[in-house]
């Protein structure tokens, strides 16, 4: 190999191969292939219902999601992390210029009242689930940079970065996932060292503007009350979550069967979404749900440990970026269901129907394996 010769992907004979960690790839291949096995038994008869095919839910989430995203989740995975880390303002750049697209009429468009998708003939892609990532690797790749520097130089810089980001969101509007960027950026800042007080200012201030997000939106304001006390508006507002808790209680201890849901028809609105995790528990049963949260945990267990074997900073900081990005929003999500938490519209990681997030997830899962074979 010539002197200072750089590869995008190394070839072979260069150097042994270095292997990621196998219990992260194990847990994370079971939560892909059981997010598939769960689509397929959750969206048949209800696929079959809306669209006359069992399958176009699920053949749609392979195409578009699950394909792509193994291949550029691979991809991810080889790319040397110096590149990453180099190339994440412009990462950032891009997914911002795509957030501003989802604006103009030709590529973008209103549903339900929300501007959050790019339309390219009969492709869909939904900007703010690529701001997790790029968002995640920017401010690991600005925090590890910026560690010996004065602090006063990284609180008023990152201020500004979370405030861009989160004023995109905003006019979406898409404060479901605003909230996860916002939380795990400012857990990203206390872990990279930064002085405690910084981090309850920030959360302060973050507090008091969701409360201020909620008290000039009527519907959030409302998702919050319902929460506090469900049977105020049992067939309006807190129809959902009445629903979902109905779908869990029936599944008792091993579930009626899979397909066999009964709140998936009609009863249970996204039932192939943001409520599979209340179908499937119906059709699961507490077995099954306890299954599943135990793949989320051991991802969890593991991405953690590979995240304190790394010396790098930047390596560490995005792999706890990836991995609370992952496991909080499963635990929001899981926790909406079951009336821990508000309900919010934020998908279950791997098992929702959506192309765009599971293409997202998967490109995370790729560079934090290739994390993984530095530990």
């Amino acid at each position: 190999m010539e002197r200072g010769k750089k590869y995008l992907f190394k070839p072979e004979g260069l150097s042994k191969p270095e292997w990621p960690d196998l219990w992260l790839l194990g847990s994370a291949s079971a939560l892909v292939v059981f997010g598939v096995l769960i689509l397929a038994s959750v969206s048949s008869s209800f696929s079959l219902e809306r669209t006359g095919t069992a399958f176009y839910y699920l053949n749609h989430q392979l195409l578009f999601g699950l394909l792509p995203g193994l291949l550029l989740g691979f991809i991810a995975y080889r790319i040397p992390l110096e590149r990453i880390r180099k190339g994440s303002l412009i990462f950032l750049l891009f997914t911002i210029a795509l957030l501003i697209l989802v604006f103009l009429p030709v590529v973008g468009g209103e549903i339900k009242g929300a501007y959050r998708w790019i339309f390219v003939a009969s492709f869909s892609f939904q900007p703010s689930e690529l701001l997790k990532l790029s968002s995640i690797l920017y401010l690991a790749a600005f925090l590890a940079a910026r560690r010996t520097k004065e602090k006063g130089a990284t609180f008023l810089p990152f201020v500004v970065v979370m405030g861009a980001m989160s004023l995109l969101l905003i006019l979406q509007p898409d404060v479901s996932t605003l909230g996860i960027i916002a939380l795990v950026g400012l857990l990203l800042y206390f872990l990279s060292g930064t002085p405690l007080w910084h981090f309850l200012l920030m959360l302060g201030g973050g507090v008091a503007a969701l409360l201020l997000l909620i008290r000039l939106a009527p519907y959030r304001l409302s998702r919050l009350t319902t929460f506090l006390n469900p049977e105020l508006d049992p067939l309006g507002k807190g129809y959902q979550i009445k629903q979902a808790l109905i779908g869990i209680g029936s599944g008792g201890l091993t579930g009626v069967g899979l397909g066999l849901s009964f709140q998936k028809f009609g009863a249970l609105p996204e039932p192939i979404s943001d409520s599979i995790f209340a179908v499937f528990a119906e059709e699961t049963g507490f077995l099954g749900a306890l299954f599943l949260i135990f793949l989320f945990l051991a991802f969890a267990w593991r991405s953690f440990i590979v995240a304190g074997r790394m010396n790098d900073a930047f390596l560490k900081l995005t792999a706890l970026g990836i991995t609370l990005w992952i496991t909080l929003q499963a635990l929001i999500n899981m926790g909406a269901m079951t009336g821990i938490f508000p309900l919010t519209g934020i998908p279950l990681p791997f098992i929702s129907y959506g192309g765009s997030a599971l293409l997202v997830e998967l490109i995370g899962l790729g560079i934090l394996l290739n994390i993984s074979r530095r530990a």
